[in-house]
């Protein structure tokens, strides 16, 4: 079941400078444990200590922010897209 990964400019170069990737993933969880395989240090960037999503990155499955949804638990379909999107601060 493989989805697409879109990544940010900040973190293409782990991602060997794409864009987007193709990863196999039923859950969030899986996808973001598939991506740090494939393209190590997702997963420290993606995650803290504790192993739950960093306040600064939001990720959305389709349009949805995983956060309103079951988080790491969230149901990934196959063809979906996940996006992850750094916050952003400032004045």
């Amino acid at each position: 079941m493989a989805v697409t990964v879109r990544i940010p400019t900040t973190l293409r170069p782990m991602a060997g400078g794409n864009s987007q990737v193709q990863v196999e993933g039923a859950t969030l969880s899986e996808v973001i444990a598939n991506l740090d395989a494939a393209h190590p240090g997702f997963r420290d960037r993606l995650l803290d200590e504790s192993g739950a999503l960093r306040k600064f990155v939001n990720i959305f499955v389709s349009d949805d922010d995983v956060r309103y949804l079951d988080g790491l638990n969230t149901a990934v379909p196959a063809g979906e897209t996940v996006s992850i999107i750094p916050a952003v601060a400032g004045g």
